[in-house]
Parts: structure tokens; sequence; C-alpha cells
């Protein structure tokens, strides 16, 4: 399959998916997620405080999703390219797990969240929907490469090969608002660790403030988008 050109309809619904997410959402026992701006919301504040001001609605978003009930792992997001693994022993742990820009899992109940307002959130998702990681990757960690370095530790934990996995890029700062093209980057590095389907949203969080927070266009002072990644337990 060829890179897909998807796009973000309805973006005044903050539950409503690109269709990259879609896709992900047709795969066995898998719910990925991607929260927008929360319109009318005042978050021109540093960090901290946005993301206090933020944390309700999210939580608010996660319950109206479906996923209220599951623990809710989130990472410190460092702009590193470590990954950790999280299974039920760290899944009610309050804090982010600290030092990683990346969470994978193959425990089913357990939603992963990663907060972007520029950088790409990646989802890269087994097609059998055993296993999954959700990363942090903005210039950085590309450069880094934490999405290459997340397919390779998804296929020797889990036992898969690239073959099996799909990859999603979701919305995030482009050319010409940004001198780095990071995103085609991304899809690079996963075609050259032999993924096949790669789905990328393209939309540009910087040309977009109706519905997506930007870090650049805002000048730091901005809200945080949040992507999650569910595998759901069997009915």
């Amino acid at each position: 399959m060829k890179d897909s050109e998807v796009s973000i309809q309805n973006p005044e619904s903050r539950i409503q998916k690109p269709s990259s997410l879609q896709a992900l959402d047709a795969l066995p026992g898998v719910a990925a997620h991607f929260f927008g701006r929360i319109p009318g919301l005042d978050v021109v504040l540093e960090r901290r405080e946005a993301m206090d001001l933020l944390a309700p609605h999210h939580q608010d978003l996660r319950r109206k999703a479906g996923l209220g009930d599951y623990p809710f792992v989130t990472a410190e997001q460092i702009h590193g390219c470590g990954i950790a693994l999280v299974g039920q022993q760290n899944a009610s742990a309050p804090a982010p797990i600290s030092g990683v820009d990346g969470l994978m899992t193959s425990e089913r109940g357990i939603t992963l969240g990663i907060y972007v307002a520029d950088c790409a959130p990646v989802w890269i998702v087994a097609k059998n929907g055993t296993a999954g990681a959700l990363l942090h990757s903005g210039k950085m960690g590309t450069e880094l490469g934490i999405v290459a370095k997340g397919i390779e530790m998804l296929c020797k934990e889990f036992r898969l090969t690239p073959q099996e996995l799909i990859v999603a890029i979701g919305p995030c700062i482009r050319p010409p608002c940004y001198d780095v093209d990071f995103a085609a980057i991304i899809r690079l590095q996963a075609r050259a660790s032999g993924v096949i389907e790669i789905l990328d949203d393209l939309s540009c969080t910087a040309c977009h403030p109706d519905h997506s927070y930007s870090y650049r266009r805002e000048r730091g002072l901005t809200g945080r988008m949040l992507a999650t990644l569910t595998l759901t337990p069997a009915n």
C-alpha cells in the first residue's frame, strides 16, 4: 500500500478521527483516538498550567470514547527515543513513565497516552490486534529514530514482522510552517524498517488553529492534543 492521504473531517468534533485512525479501529480489539483543540477553552498558558486545565476535559473525552474505566499511562516525553513496555505492573502509576517518549503494550484494557502540539503522534499496531505502540516523534525524536526503534522493539518483544504492522502518523507541523518535514522522514524510516502499510494524516497543526494546538504558531503558550491507543478487552 502506498502512503495514504487522509484528512480530518468535521474538525469541530473533538472526537472525530483522522481516517488513518479509523483504519486502525478496523483492527480486532484496537481503539485509537486523537483529541484536538478544546473549543472555547483559553490555554494561552505555560505547559504545566495548560495541562492542568486540560486534564478534566481529556478525562471526559476518554470517558465519552469508552475508555474511562481503563488505566491511563503516559510518558514523560523528553524528546528522546526511549520506549517503555507497559504492563499491569505499571498501569496504575499516577506519574508519567520517566525518561521515555514512547509506550508499547500487549496488555488489554490499558490506555496509552501521548501529548502533542506540533510533534507527531505515531501509532504502530499489529494487524491482528495483539500489540501496539504509541510514540512522540518530533524533530529530535525522528532524528534519533524512535519510530524505527519502536518497530524493532515490537517485532522482537512480540514475535512480529514489520509486514504485520501498520504505522499511522497523526497531525503535526509541516512545511512551509516548519523547515523540517519530519513526518516525511518518519514515513521513510518506517518503510526502510520493512513496514508496508503507512498512513499519514497530512494535516499541519500550525495551519489549522480551529482544531489544533501549535507550540510554534502560539509561541509556546498553548495546550496539548492527546493521542491514545487501547487494546480493548474481549467482550
